[in-house]
């Protein structure tokens, strides 16, 4: 196998490391074959490629590092001590490559596959669990990544491709991204159960313009809903706290650190009296968001499928608690 060293091919020490994997990678699993086999003809059978473009691969590899990998012996080589050294991460690498390509293989296996999926705090205790059981009933392999956190950070994860679909609110309309309606659930004011309306089934939101509330904090959707229901209705929340959790908020509201507005809870809490609102549209909307243009796996394209199917019947008939 004839061998010409080219000094205007060779990468330089300075090269950066992308522009090196671009250039070799390649030919790893070429160099690798020939190693293995010691003869570039039989690798190049196993390879099913010609002999001469393994040979010129060969020769481009040894070009582009710098230095010869192969001791050739008639129609046989062997390996030199650098290509020894050189062998043993080119095996590793491949190795890796490999196994990504069996992970990604098997994330996408329709009957056994992965989805990620995020969710609200608030549909993780009752909602998300009804989902996937009953998902999984006709879908008992498909595996989940599970992320629950507030709106804005999920969404954010779904645009970096570390999630394929999320439930979210408020529904969101911006670039890139693809939402559907799924449900929507009415909001109440969460009052002490000592509190001075208390003894009232119905409220309208602007006769709590002088309570102290207690909420979510800022980036979470339903803090904009909180807040957009109180400007709608004429008023400036004064907030006593900001929180993560609705369910912590709603044990504050019973400790009588304020008032809130809030979904209905999986499981009524002692302590508190909800109040339907009224003169106003006061609900949130359940959506579900995933990225425009792409490409599901089977077992992503079925979960969405499913869920699509649920539009009107996501929530439970009390979380959703229409009138």
């Amino acid at each position: 196998m004839a061998h010409k060293k080219s000094s205007e091919t060779r990468l330089s020490p300075s090269s950066d490391t992308e522009d090196i994997v671009t250039t070799l990678a390649p030919r790893l699993s070429y160099f690798a074959a020939v190693a293995r086999t010691e003869h570039v003809t039989r690798a190049a059978h196993e390879l099913q490629i010609p002999q001469s473009t393994l040979s010129r691969a060969l020769v481009r590899l040894e070009q582009d590092l710098g230095v010869e990998l192969f001791a050739r012996h008639g129609r046989t080589v062997s390996l030199t001590p650098a290509g020894r050294t050189f062998l043993t991460s080119v095996d590793k690498a491949l190795t890796e490559v490999g196994r990504a390509a069996e992970s990604v293989r098997a994330d996408a296996d329709p009957t056994s596959g992965k989805v990620a999926f995020g969710f609200l705090h608030t549909m993780g205790s009752e909602t998300v669990p009804g989902l996937i059981r009953a998902f999984r009933a006709d879908h008992p392999g498909i595996r989940f990544s599970l992320v629950q956190n507030y709106g804005e950070a999920m969404l954010e994860r779904l645009r970096a491709g570390e999630l394929d679909l999320c439930l979210t609110s408020p529904i969101p309309d911006a670039p890139g991204l693809v939402a559907r309606r799924l449900d929507e659930q009415r909001l109440r004011l969460v009052v002490p159960d000592d509190h001075r309306l208390a003894g009232r089934k119905r409220v309208r939101l602007a006769e709590a313009a002088d309570e102290t509330f207690v909420t979510l904090e800022p980036g979470y959707g339903l803090r904009r809903i909180t807040d957009g229901l109180c400007t709608e209705a004429g008023f400036k929340p004064r907030v006593a706290f900001e929180g993560e959790e609705t369910e912590t908020l709603r044990g504050l509201v019973a400790a009588g650190l304020g008032v809130a507005l809030l979904p209905p809870p999986a499981v009524p809490r002692p302590g508190v009296v909800e109040l339907t609102v009224t003169g106003q549209r006061a609900v949130r909307e359940i959506g579900v968001a995933w990225l425009d243009g792409h490409p599901d796996t089977p077992p992503v394209a079925a979960f969405k499928k499913f869920l699509l199917s649920r539009r009107g019947k996501l929530l439970s008939e009390w979380t959703r608690a229409d009138e």
